[in-house]
């Protein structure tokens, strides 16, 4: 039992070293409405398989941005995730190419983007729609479309 306890703490400490750094970025709809968040980045293996694991709050403008090495295929998924998310598949160039709303919690179904990309921006469920946010909006900051 303690083993557990002593594996179950360093699992939720990992998650929240991560959660202490984060960088400005911002999404710009098609009408020009700028829309900022803080988002951690998941640049390497370990961080994107913890991704947002075991959270239970996220703040409106808060994220997380997982990074890939190339613009590829890119399928995510929801174990251990407690909260509802958007996930906002990028491309090189900062363009949003696809969007999947409200991912289930703890959902072990593979959420694939319809086109290539390089990055995935998660925000909470609901995000999109309150924000009206859509295919075709830029996404710059943290590295991506020359931000």
């Amino acid at each position: 039992m303690r083993v557990l306890i002593v594996a179950l703490s360093l699992v939720l400490w990992t998650g929240a070293a991560v959660a202490q750094q984060r960088v400005p970025l911002t999404v710009e709809t098609a009408a020009g409405v700028r829309h900022a968040f803080q988002v951690e980045i998941a640049a390497t293996d370990p961080e994107r398989n913890q991704g947002l694991m075991f959270r239970r709050e996220l703040a409106p403008d808060q994220g997380m941005l997982f990074v890939f090495a190339r613009t590829t295929r890119i399928a995510m998924w929801m174990k251990n995730t407690p909260l509802p998310l958007d996930m906002l598949f990028i491309a090189d160039d900062g363009r949003i190419v696809d969007i999947h709303e409200r991912a289930v919690p703890f959902s072990l179904d593979t959420i694939a983007a319809k086109r290539r990309a390089r990055y995935v921006l998660e925000v909470n469920g609901g995000t999109v729609d309150r924000l009206g946010l859509a295919v075709g909006d830029r996404v710059s900051g943290a590295g991506i479309g020359g931000g």
